[in-house]
């Protein structure tokens, strides 16, 4: 149920479609409604009318994230998002950013959604982790140490929305902001995690391979794309949201960011993806109508 403030906002149906001021701080409490307004109603979020900073898009994106949350429900965990080097140079920003992911955004391997699930849809080859020890993992400092403070580990296809009405513009701060695009996903069987020497390597040698249903294969990625380990974007998050002082919590989900390049669905499209070199190379599989 919307809260009282996100409801203004969407009523205000102007607001939602215009620049935001130009602002040398953090967006102000309405700016932010307007943003998380356009997200929910799936239009394009409204661009800053000057320069935005990063401190502006982070303190930005906190706001957003708590008016979302009152249409959205409950926070499952966390995304880390321009973890791949060729994914940073798209947005023109050379360091991870953090988003939230909530519940109600993530179904279960072989979903069927809607080719427009969002306003500028994408899908990613992507992989999620549970965290088992919150404090073990933010002083994590090898790929093995972050393994040891983790549960299990999932095939994920992140299925992103870049919400903005010129995507190719889209920069750090304003993906910031937007919630690093966190949209939707689709989560495979979870495998419960033995942490070995052998099994942190393997994230890191692993191959990546998305594939459409006929098998045509659309990109591949090596683990080691992911800052050098996707083990490595746990420990990011972990410590990110430690020094924000909203620490992780046993349980909670983390998206570690893309091996693949990102793809605009097309309607009866399906979609899979395989991690060739984890046990049992597992995979996970969505179809759009």
């Amino acid at each position: 149920m919307k809260s009282p403030a996100l409801s203004a906002a969407i009523a205000l149906a102007g607001l939602a479609a215009a620049p935001l001021a130009a602002h040398a701080a953090c967006p102000t409490d309405l700016e932010a409604a307007a943003v998380a307004a356009a997200v929910v109603a799936r239009q394009p979020v409204p661009a800053p009318a000057g320069e935005m900073s990063m401190a502006d898009g982070l303190c930005g994106r906190d706001k957003v994230v708590r008016f979302l949350a009152q249409t959205y429900g409950e926070v499952v965990g966390y995304k880390a998002g321009l973890t791949n080097p060729a994914v940073q140079k798209r947005f023109n920003h050379d360091a991870p950013l953090r988003g939230t992911l909530f519940k109600s955004m993530l179904v279960a391997d072989g979903a069927e959604l809607p080719v427009s699930f969002g306003t500028r849809p994408v899908f990613e080859a992507d992989m999620i982790v549970e965290v088992a020890d919150p404090a073990a993992l933010a002083k994590a400092d090898t790929p093995l140490a972050a393994l040891k403070a983790l549960k299990s580990f999932s095939p994920f296809i992140e299925l992103p929305d870049l919400m903005v009405a010129d995507p190719s513009k889209l920069g750090g701060p304003m993906l910031a902001m937007i919630n690093v695009g966190a949209r939707a996903g689709v989560v495979g069987k979870a495998i419960p995690i033995k942490a070995t020497p052998a099994l942190a390597g393997a994230f890191a040698t692993m191959t990546v391979t998305l594939a459409d249903s006929t098998g045509s294969v659309l990109d591949t990625g090596k683990g080691s794309a992911t800052l050098g380990n996707p083990l490595n974007a746990a420990s990011w998050l972990a410590r990110d949201l430690a020094a924000a002082g909203t620490p992780l919590k046993r349980g909670d989900l983390l998206s570690l960011g893309s091996f693949t390049k990102l793809f605009p669905p097309k309607p009866g499209m399906g979609v899979m993806v395989k991690y060739d070199g984890l046990p049992g190379n597992p995979g996970v599989g969505v179809k759009f109508r």
